[in-house]
């Protein structure tokens, strides 16, 4: 860690980044971090996170809002505005200025490996409605939103920090479907733009090229078509999606050349330095487009606050950035966003419990959970727990056990968001629900 610090601190010293993204850590240890480079910057570094489901995605000790797919779930869009706003008081508190949030990208893939839950969904409406309002809630509090990936990673079916993921639509589908979420936040006032390592045949037909390095997508669709005047970020540069192909040097002045102004994750920045003076010296590039990006960047942190920069209070961090003002949120989001999906023969809600004879079965967990107790308060429902990865002779155990309950209600817990693994719903899971369903239980 201390080879790593210094490693930082010396890029901050003598190559004069414009500033950091963390990773991981915790509150304190990132807020001292945080103040020990500013106080190394000559010029306040603008400080960014991946928090989609805020600082949680990255830091322990801090509130995990849901998923985007779970918010495009819930019908009153003005608490994700909430959320945004929480989440930006919370990424202040701890001296972070950009949030790289809120995905845009339309999910009508079911085989994306790397959007899939973090898109808010499959209908274009919605997500530029709701991607909205988590924009604004931000920027309203004074965090700037970093709208991602563009031109859309939603229907992709391989994973850019791997490879580099190709898209073969025409501009015109492209046009009314991927580009429609991004336009919208642009014509409300989006602070930045993240744009993804994907291959579009339609923009650019250059072999090995990521959009992120295609002039065509960033200056031609996003600056000048789309008139898009905030911050360009690039998606991280050392993911596999662009750094197969180039050294890390080279791709820095790919990425500059292509019209992007923040070059995100950059790797080997002296050597990139080097190669982006070369560039100028050969005309590639001229020192006015230099000066008018550097301009952008300063004006961004200007709005950001950074010219009245002060470091970050440690003291009470932790309680501030778990206020339970922000717990009242946190809770209307989980319970707007329960949905009924199927209600066959009306079974919901359960009536006149007393002439019931009702189980809780809970796959997945061993012992009794929230749930299976506060469904015990309404009626004598008796509770049965099973491991997801039990035995035939537990699963034919549990089977006899529920033989004399006409109504189960079932949970299945510690499942997961991949589609590979079928979403952690086990082969045990399956044979309980299906053999239950072939004894007419309810």
């Amino acid at each position: 860690a201390a080879r790593h610090v210094k490693e930082i601190s010396d890029l901050v010293k003598n190559n004069k980044i414009g500033g950091l993204i963390f990773f991981q850590g915790g509150p304190v240890r990132q807020a001292n971090l945080t103040n020990k480079y500013q106080k190394l910057s000559k010029v306040p570094l603008m400080i960014s996170i991946d928090g989609e489901w805020g600082l949680a995605m990255r830091l322990d000790s801090t509130i995990k809002y849901p998923k985007q797919m779970t918010l495009g779930a819930i019908e009153n869009d003005s608490l994700i505005y909430q959320m945004g706003r929480d989440i930006a008081l919370q990424c202040k508190r701890i001296g972070i200025h950009v949030n790289l949030a809120p995905v845009a990208d339309v999910n009508n893939n079911p085989l994306n490996p790397v959007i899939g839950v973090r898109s808010f969904g499959e209908n274009k409406e919605a997500v530029a409605r709701k991607a909205a309002m988590y924009m604004k809630g931000m920027q309203d509090a004074g965090v700037m939103a970093n709208a991602k990936h563009f031109p859309g990673h939603g229907d992709t079916d391989s994973d850019s920090h791997k490879t580099l993921p190709v898209i073969n639509y025409s501009q015109a589908h492209l046009d009314s479907f991927e580009l429609y979420p991004f336009r919208q936040l642009i014509g409300q006032g989006l602070g930045s733009m993240m744009v993804a390592h994907l291959f579009i045949p339609a923009y650019d037909t250059t072999r090995n090229t990521a959009t992120t390095l295609s002039k065509n997508v960033v200056t031609g669709l996003l600056k000048d078509s789309m008139q898009f005047k905030g911050l360009v970020f690039t998606d991280a540069l050392d993911m596999k999606g662009v750094s197969k192909f180039y050294g890390p040097g080279e791709i820095n002045v790919k990425a500059l050349l292509a019209g992007n102004d923040v070059l995100l994750f950059a790797e080997d920045v002296p050597n990139a330095i080097l190669l982006i003076k070369k560039a100028i010296a050969e005309g590639k590039i001229t020192q006015d487009e230099i000066d008018q990006r550097c301009k952008k960047i300063l004006y961004a942190k200007q709005w950001c606050g950074l010219n009245h920069y002060k470091p970050v209070k440690t003291k009470n961090l932790y309680e501030d950035l778990n206020n339970p003002k922000y717990d009242w949120v946190l809770r209307q989001l989980a319970d707007a966003s329960v949905t009924v999906l199927q209600n066959k023969n009306s079974i919901l809600p359960l009536m006149n419990m007393d002439t019931v004879k009702a189980a809780s079965l809970c796959i997945g967990l061993k012992n009794e959970t929230d749930f299976q107790r506060m469904a015990a308060n309404y009626a004598t429902i008796k509770s049965f727990n099973i491991d997801r990865d039990a035995k035939n002779a537990e699963r034919d155990s549990m089977i006899s056990k529920l033989k004399n309950y006409n109504t189960i209600l079932v949970t299945i817990n510690n499942t997961n968001v991949k589609l590979k693994d079928n979403f952690g719903i086990t082969p045990l899971a399956e044979a309980l629900l299906d053999t239950l369903s072939r004894m007419n239980k309810k």
